[in-house]
């Protein structure tokens, strides 16, 4: 999917998945991808699997406040 790519987090699933949250751009358009890519050489190269969301920008807001809403409800407190 991705043109030109920012990694923002990787969050391991397991010794072989990850979730990584990035910053991609396809045909001109800037989106928030969170994709599980997987690894079979010992974590050396990442490779994306279809299991993954795009974000557009101006929904990035309501991401957002879910985000806020679960770390309320999970008693996290967001980091200065």
């Amino acid at each position: 999917m991705a043109d030109n790519s920012n990694l923002l987090a990787s969050i391991p699933k397991s010794p072989t998945e990850q979730l990584q949250i990035a910053l991609n751009e396809f045909k001109g358009k800037k989106y928030l991808d969170l994709r599980v890519y997987y690894t079979t050489d010992d974590g050396k190269s990442w490779l994306p699997t279809k299991k993954g969301v795009t974000i557009a920008p101006d929904q990035l807001q309501l991401l957002a406040d879910a985000v806020k809403t679960a770390m309320s409800e999970f008693g996290v407190t967001p980091e200065a």
